[in-house]
């Protein structure tokens, strides 16, 4: 068993196998999003984060998940009464961030990831479309303030959790896997917000108060940190993973440049010469990131209208980018040309007309050195 001091007099953060808990002598006032004894203003001396083992199918915890977590909490003799959070995610990866200003401190510990140690995999962005068979990914947060936020506070710094948490995931582009849109979260996230009582009333505890700066700046850095030690999540991820996570797999991209009858070239082919490309060009990796993230704004409505039209605009966007890449400017502009052809690709404007140059560019190259 390992025991870990958090912000506040008697309150304390003990791991013992699957099992996190947040210990208190005194009770906590919570407000949270847990399943078990979670919802509305509560009072407790517990709050669990328990771990589900993998022999554990996702339609047999979803049957019964009371049963096992209050089995869980036996391994440290506790009672009911608890806040409980189930998790896929190994307990023993939690991040743990504290700090103090003046007379207010808190502590934020976050755990995130799935069986096999993926955060990625389960990722949303809330408001879309999304089918599930299974519920594996979870982010779970708790947080505990020492000090007395008025109810109404405690309300405000969940939603300054939340938003910090969504910060997190935005600074590692995580992307959901249903849409390859920046990811909010998982499907099953859960937070739970603990006040010890002490000290004078805090009314608020939005961003910009001195409460939801330093629960803000705490969560953000925990679920970064527990984010990142999943096993696909790491900040630096392969080029071909983040063209993946945003659904723009090599596979895909040589489908579709495929379709460019004066290419030549099948998907086979192209898939060699994509992942060559990327691999050994850092500069070329560069600029199909940078016209990925071009895309993005195409498809929220968020060209500047300096840009003019967004098809011209991809087009000097790839000369811009590209014209060393290629033997002459004029070999340059010949590849950024408009062709009828390039209609029946389905793929973004800025991707589309550097991939198809790129591709041109290094064809043309490999065919001039074959004697």
């Amino acid at each position: 068993m390992r025991q870990f001091d958090l912000v506040g007099q008697g309150v304390k953060l003990i791991l013992k196998e699957n099992v996190l808990a947040v210990l208190s002598k005194a009770p906590l006032t919570t407000v949270s999003s847990a399943f078990h004894n979670g919802g509305g203003i509560k009072k407790t001396n517990v709050i669990l984060n328990v771990e589900i083992p993998k022999s554990y199918s996702d339609s047999r915890l979803h049957d019964d998940p009371e049963s096992f977590i209050v089995d869980s909490s036996k391994k440290l003799d506790l009672r009911e009464g608890f806040v409980g959070m189930i998790t896929a995610a190994a307990v023993e990866n939690f991040a743990l961030v504290s700090k103090s200003n003046g007379e207010l401190s808190a502590s934020v510990i976050a755990t995130a990831a799935d069986f096999e140690g993926n955060t990625c995999n389960h990722a949303e962005s809330a408001g879309e479309a999304i089918k599930i068979s299974e519920s594996e990914g979870t982010i779970n947060i708790i947080v505990i303030i020492d000090g007395k936020p008025t109810e109404t506070c405690l309300v405000g710094t969940l939603i300054t959790v939340t938003e910090a948490k969504m910060a997190a995931l935005k600074e590692l582009d995580i992307r959901s896997v249903y849409s390859g849109d920046e990811a909010t979260g998982t499907v099953t996230d859960a937070i739970v917000v603990a006040e010890t009582g002490r000290g004078i009333p805090i009314v608020y505890g939005g961003p910009a108060s001195p409460l939801g700066q330093i629960v803000g700046y705490c969560t953000k850095k925990a679920v970064r940190e527990a984010v990142m030690k999943a096993k696909e999540c790491a900040s630096n991820r392969s080029i071909f993973s983040r063209l993946r996570e945003r659904h723009l797999s090599i596979e895909r991209l040589a489908f579709e440049l495929s379709k460019v009858k004066s290419l030549k070239a099948d998907e086979k082919t192209l898939t060699i010469c994509l992942t060559k490309m990327l691999t050994n060009d850092s500069s070329l990796a560069s600029i199909v990131l940078a016209a990925a993230k071009m895309d993005e704004d195409v498809e929220k409505g968020l060209v500047p209208p300096e840009f003019g039209d967004v098809e011209a605009a991809s087009r000097k966007f790839s000369d811009a980018l590209l014209a060393k890449q290629t033997k002459s400017n004029a070999k340059a502009l010949a590849y950024s040309a408009y062709s009828n052809e390039y209609d029946a690709v389905n793929m973004p404007p800025f991707l589309k007309q550097v991939l198809i140059r790129i591709v041109k560019s290094a064809l043309s190259m490999e065919k001039a050195e074959i004697p």
